[in-house]
């Protein structure tokens, strides 16, 4: 049995919402900042978010 790795997705802004993408089968909806290297790994299911280029200014 294989185990998947975790699912990469490239974004352009420094801070991203993860909520596991199933609906009731995911997680808690939770913000996330980069680190000073422009990634960050979600605590729940280890989605990794990698920044791509420079990031968009996502201030409301």
């Amino acid at each position: 049995m294989s185990v998947d790795a975790p699912e990469i997705k490239h974004v352009n802004t420094k801070t991203v919402a993860c909520d596991g993408d199933e609906g009731p089968l995911g997680h808690p909806r939770v913000y996330l900042t980069m680190n000073e290297d422009g990634q960050v790994e979600c605590p729940y299911c280890d989605r990794l978010f990698i920044l791509d280029g420079e990031p968009v200014d996502d201030h409301h």
